[in-house]
């Protein structure tokens, strides 16, 4: 390499001249070339990597005023507004605005419900992560789950906060064997205690009801009570454990029920006979109101009015009891929505915050506020010109709902808080 500088300089004769013009814009071109490969393979992603942080991030961006400070919670609002505010929210993020319980799932699919937990982790009073599974194995049961229990995302949450963690166990054993052998219900309340126990949990949030329904077990007398008492039984068994990190307040237990679907009680509905009978041994009761509509029948995800006949159906007094125990009730509020595939085609699915983020960006749409069932909604019409409705939880609907549980007296349960938008936080 020393020989070959050397030549390049040489100061004799024409030749050398031209050899050294030469050599000199090899070396220009080389320059030229390296700022190439920095600004491409450097610079380059770089900024890219930087507007998909901007563009996608998750963390929120504090501001001194809440939402209801800067007028956003209002029927009339356009989709430039939500673009540009949603991932503002209160610095102020351990001010409770709703006093009821707040239960919170979140799903291990969707990371996103992990970090909104710790960061608005005084909004809640209950997080529920969707863990486990209760299953037959062969004459025999199993717990599945633990591989997706986060033992330092607990340890996180209850250096900072105060809210109870229930993991959702969703019951998938065979009800016929389950309900009707006493060493089954024995050994199913065993492996969810035991569970809790040994993961440190403050007790469970059960899924079971809808499973039942579909075995068509509900509509048997006999069989509908056999449920009833093993919710009772596990209720008893987690009372009489503490919690670990506070002797004085017993395990949980709260029950997933969902709504009924016509103006009266069918016989695999949940109703207010079940709610006073269960009433002392489950602690909460999370009540899915959400998913009014569907793909075949698109629409709103939960209209208001049918929200309120909900409560009044399971909610009435029944013989010579009271009104149903209101202060159980965690009505469910919807932080996903529905993109719904109309003329030229039909299906369609829910959609989390993102989704519906990319859509205002791309399809620019307007929003309009429906009245009847208190949602907003827009149109658009894809590549294919396949035209779509898209219903998607607002500040002002959420914030309609949120009054409606007050005036009964209700808790809320989310599904799920990895799904919302970052605003939304603001209202809790």
């Amino acid at each position: 390499m020393g020989k070959k500088r050397d030549r390049r300089v040489t100061p004799s004769s024409n030749k050398g001249g031209e050899q050294r013009v030469e050599l000199g814009d090899s070396a220009s071109s080389n320059r030229r070339l390296a700022i190439i490969f920095v600004l491409f393979f450097v610079v380059s992603p770089a900024i890219s990597v930087l507007v998909y942080r901007i563009k996608y991030a998750t963390t929120t961006n504090p501001t001194d005023s809440s939402v209801f400070q800067r007028g956003l919670v209002k029927a009339n609002v356009d989709f430039q507004e939500i673009l540009a505010e949603n991932s503002k929210v209160s610095e102020n993020t351990s001010h409770r605005h709703y006093t009821y319980p707040v239960l919170a799932y979140i799903t291990p699919w969707n990371s996103k419900g992990y970090e909104i937990a710790k960061r608005f982790n005084s909004k809640f009073t209950h997080l529920s992560p969707v863990w486990y599974d209760l299953k037959s194995q062969g004459t025999g049961l199993i717990l599945e789950g633990r591989h997706n229990a986060d033992v330092g995302w607990i340890s996180e949450l209850r250096r900072s906060g105060d809210a109870w963690v229930l993991p959702r166990v969703v019951l998938e054993a065979f009800p016929a064997e389950l309900l009707t052998r006493k060493k089954q219900r024995d050994k199913a309340i065993k492996l969810i205690v035991t569970e809790c126990k040994d993961m440190g949990y403050d007790g469970i949030v059960l899924e079971a009801w809808s499973r039942w329904a579909a075995y068509g077990i509900l509509h048997d007398p006999e069989m509908r009570n056999s449920a009833l008492q093993f919710i009772k039984q596990l209720g008893h068994a987690l009372h009489s454990l503490s919690s670990a990190r506070n002797d004085k307040q017993q395990l949980q237990l709260v029950f997933v029920i969902g709504p009924p679907h016509s103006d009266k009680l069918q016989k695999h509905d949940f109703g207010p006979e079940d709610l006073q009978s269960l009433s002392n041994a489950v602690d909460g009761f999370s009540l899915m109101t959400y998913d009014f509509s569907s793909p075949q029948n698109p629409g709103p995800n939960a209209p208001l009015k049918w929200i309120h006949s909900t409560l009044q159906l399971i909610l009435r007094p029944t013989g010579n009891s009271a009104q149903g125990p209101a202060h159980k009730i965690f009505l469910g509020i919807n932080f996903y929505g529905n993109d719904f595939v109309l003329a030229g085609g039909s299906g369609g699915g829910a959609i989390t915050g993102r989704d519906y983020l990319s859509l205002l960006e791309k399809h620019r749409p307007l929003l309009q506020w429906e009245k009847k069932s208190g949602e907003h909604l827009f149109f658009y019409s894809n590549d294919d010109n396949i035209k779509h409705s898209v219903f998607y939880p607002s500040l002002l609907s959420i914030s309609m709902r949120l009054e409606e549980a007050r005036s009964w007296g209700c808790g809320i349960s989310i599904w799920e808080i990895g799904q919302g938008l970052d605003y939304f936080f603001d209202l809790l």
